[in-house]
């Protein structure tokens, strides 16, 4: 069925639109194949400009090469990721290489250092680009206008392990992935990663990945014969450290309650593939309860995060709020046996008989929105009602904290979610990660009394050793 380029004289808020085109003489790709086809996806903000009369802008990008099977590039959640950080455009125009459906096992493999000449390629397809935003694509001189821009991450290569369905999460992703090491060194870094179809931009877990044998890692690659295994020894995933550095503000508290034999309790909402859970149990002797909806993301943590279960580590499959009310009506004791019928995984419960032991000294939240259509945003809006946060205090132990990872989609929100904050719990506190994306947020239901004596007790000391002291020494009192 022919198309009808009338239809992109207007922008239509969240208009997206696919086809193919043969791919044009000039263009990167493989000339000996005349059936060789290009992919062209167009997608109109759904955001409406403010000013009714200003023209909208249109903006060109190329998928990078051996990328076109990339969810990021063959998905609307992407390219609506892609527009949506750059947010001066009201159309984005991706084209790429066809996607295959090729069933091969062979394990598709993308190479950074794979390149094009996008001049070329930029020039052949200008008449296509013109026909789809003709009142869009010239400035008040007449001037050619739609910038193209250019898609840069740290992956130099990567191989896909798996792709899984969970009942919640829904089509996901396991990738083994190089990347380029920051500051221009030559040291190479391998990550394992687990990603969401339904927001493919963002990294739902990053651990560092280490070689199972002593080898040299000159002679080791992706999707090679070296077998890899997950390093939870480490957080490498950019918010993780500065919410577990968020420790330090209780440090003396948490300090005291090892010194007398107590190991300080941790529940984190939202499990993912285990990194901080693990990194809690293993490097800082918490004893950890997590909350996961889909049992299919706790079976790939297991399966390729190193999550293990044991006596210090529970998960419990089911929705976190209902988790947290229910803990907490225990703990008023409306209703002592709710709580009960909640079990975790492997036939381990927690402990009903003694309620204090139902409290945490640290809460950690880790949890995306499900709403995709003005970006990537935490946490959900339906976490932070005033219930739920009353809940989440009950289950403080009296000088915890309860940490939350924020990914603000406008400063409206952040600025509502601070207030939120500020009706159920006694001190804020905030980290910011440095990204210009994520902040950490920190409440408490008591004062903190002090800062200085936390760094000079065995956790603190521990703790500065395991994480980057810059961020511990960069909480604020909000």
């Amino acid at each position: 069925m022919a198309l009808d380029m009338g239809m992109f004289e207007t922008i239509n808020p969240s208009r997206f639109i696919t086809f193919t085109i043969p791919s044009p003489p000039l263009s990167h790709h493989d000339h000996h194949n005349d059936n060789h086809l290009l992919r062209v996806a167009v997608l109109d903000s759904p955001i409406q400009l403010s000013d009714s009369l200003a023209q909208p802008q249109v903006a060109l990008m190329f998928v990078p090469k051996h990328r076109e099977h990339d969810w990021t590039f063959s998905t609307e959640s992407g390219h609506l990721q892609l527009l949506l950080s750059c947010h001066q455009f009201s159309r984005l125009i991706l084209i790429g290489d066809e996607p295959t459906t090729d069933d091969s096992p062979d394990l598709p493999i993308t190479t950074k250092h794979d390149s094009f000449d996008q001049k070329s390629l930029e020039d052949s397809v200008k008449p296509l680009v013109i026909a789809l935003s003709r009142k869009f694509c010239f400035d008040k001189n007449g001037i050619y206008n739609v910038p193209l821009l250019s898609y840069e991450d740290n992956v130099v290569s990567s191989v896909v392990l798996e792709k899984c369905v969970g009942d919640f999460a829904g089509e996901m992703l396991v990738e083994d992935v190089e990347i380029e090491s920051e500051g221009g060194c030559r040291k190479r870094e391998f990550r394992r990663r687990l990603r969401f179809k339904r927001m493919p931009n963002l990294v739902q877990t990053e651990v560092k990945l280490v070689p199972e044998a002593a080898i040299s890692l000159d002679s080791v690659k992706i999707g090679g014969k070296v077998r890899f295994r997950p390093h939870i020894g480490v957080l490498v995933h950019v918010y993780l450290v500065p919410m577990v550095a968020s420790c330090a503000l209780i440090g003396s508290y948490i300090g005291e309650r090892i010194r007398f034999g107590f190991r300080p309790k941790a529940l984190c909402v939202g499990v993912g593939g285990g990194a901080l859970v693990s990194f809690l149990r293993t490097q800082l002797d918490f004893e950890v309860v997590g909350v996961e909806m889909d049992e299919v993301v706790l079976r790939v943590a297991r399966q390729y995060f190193g999550l293990e279960d044991g006596e210090f580590l529970q998960i419990s499959v089911g929705d976190a709020i209902e988790f947290l009310e229910k803990l907490a009506r225990q703990i008023v004791g409306k209703n002592p046996d709710s709580f009960g019928a909640c079990s975790l995984k492997d036939g381990n419960f927690l402990d009903n008989s003694d309620r204090v032991d139902n409290k945490f000294d640290v809460i950690m939240v880790d949890l995306d929105s499900g709403d995709t259509r003005n970006g990537t945003s935490a946490p959900p809006v339906e976490f932070v009602r005033k219930d739920v946060l009353l809940a989440a205090r009950l289950i403080l132990s009296d000088f915890g904290i309860f940490v939350m990872n924020v990914i603000p989609p406008n400063r409206s929100f952040y600025d509502m979610l601070i207030q939120e904050f500020r009706e159920v719990f006694q001190e804020l506190y905030e980290i910011d990660v440095g990204n210009e994306e994520n902040f950490v947020l920190i409440a408490t239901g008591l004062s903190i009394v002090s800062l200085g004596s936390d760094c000079e007790n065995a956790f603190g000391k521990k703790l500065r050793l395991l994480i980057s002291g810059e961020y511990m020494d960069s909480i604020r009192k909000i």
